[in-house]
């Protein structure tokens, strides 16, 4: 090999590593520009921290719901969301919850989405039943999660608009 393209090699990783790899905090907004939206910034309901620590932990929740799950999820109840982080997709879907009927919705789509995943989990029982033991721990834990969704709705409270946005 050439010493010429070697430097040359050299040369050009060089320039990529103090382009996409720098760690001031000026470049870091260029190298990802969802790294901190005001958006994600803002509060969420008390039920959104717990919802994303179970919901999207498959070894607690049973089932992975990636990225195009939640746009699905969101598409399905009329909510426009960017892809971005799962935990980030999450809290905007659930951001501006003021209503039950919103809930049972979001809720309503990602059990629809769960019972997928066991209707798969119970296929793949029934072909590898060596293995059924640990597809029916997968959709035990799946139904324990969706009996939580049934939870966050009762406690839910609803805000109601006043006519004064900062009487409280």
């Amino acid at each position: 090999m050439n010493q010429h393209d070697l430097s040359d090699l050299r040369a050009e990783f060089d320039k990529f590593v103090k382009e996409r790899c720098s760690t001031d905090p000026e470049n870091l907004q260029e190298q990802n520009p969802d790294a901190s939206d005001k958006e994600d910034e803002e509060s969420v309901p008390q039920f959104v921290e717990t919802l994303t620590n179970k919901l999207l932990a498959p070894a607690i929740s049973g089932v992975y719901l990636s990225r195009l799950d939640i746009k699905r999820i969101a598409e399905a109840i009329d909510e426009s969301i960017p892809i971005k982080e799962r935990i980030k997709m999450i809290r905007a879907l659930f951001r501006h919850t003021t209503t039950k009927q919103y809930l049972e919705d979001a809720f309503a789509e990602i059990n629809r989405h769960i019972n997928g995943r066991i209707l798969i989990y119970q296929e793949l029982g029934e072909a590898f039943p060596a293995s059924k033991a640990i597809f029916d721990e997968h959709s035990n834990k799946a139904r324990k999660i969706m009996k939580i969704f049934e939870h966050i709705i009762e406690d839910f409270e609803e805000i109601e608009p006043s006519e004064d946005p900062l009487f409280v």
